[in-house]
């Protein structure tokens, strides 16, 4: 079962800036192939940090409203939010290890 939840433009404030936890977002699409490749990976992510940190998936083409408020302009995108925050941002496909060592200072 997926540790991965996906948020709209209505549902982001109350499941990412609101959160008390460390959120990562993956920006992606579905047409986005690096977006196929990471997937597994923060799918990995979410499964080994499960309590620590919430995972949340953002789709591009259907949720512009968050797009355009945190300037995504390539995908994926996957960005760490912390007390309401982008702390890290991330653009492009990365390995499991290269994603944690990124996040390490807040997760």
């Amino acid at each position: 079962m997926s540790q991965i939840r996906d948020v709209t433009d209505a549902s982001f404030r109350a499941d990412v800036l609101s959160s008390t936890r460390p959120v990562i977002v993956e920006y992606w699409a579905p047409w986005c192939g690096p977006c196929r490749q990471v997937a597994p990976v923060v799918e990995a992510i979410a499964s080994d940090q499960a309590g620590q940190v919430d995972v949340v998936k953002v789709n591009t083409d259907e949720n512009p409203e968050i797009v355009r408020a945190y300037g995504v302009l390539h995908v994926p995108t996957i960005s760490l939010f912390s007390g309401g925050q982008v702390v890290r941002q991330v653009i492009g496909a990365r390995s499991k290890s290269a994603l944690l060592a990124e996040f390490a200072d807040f997760i």
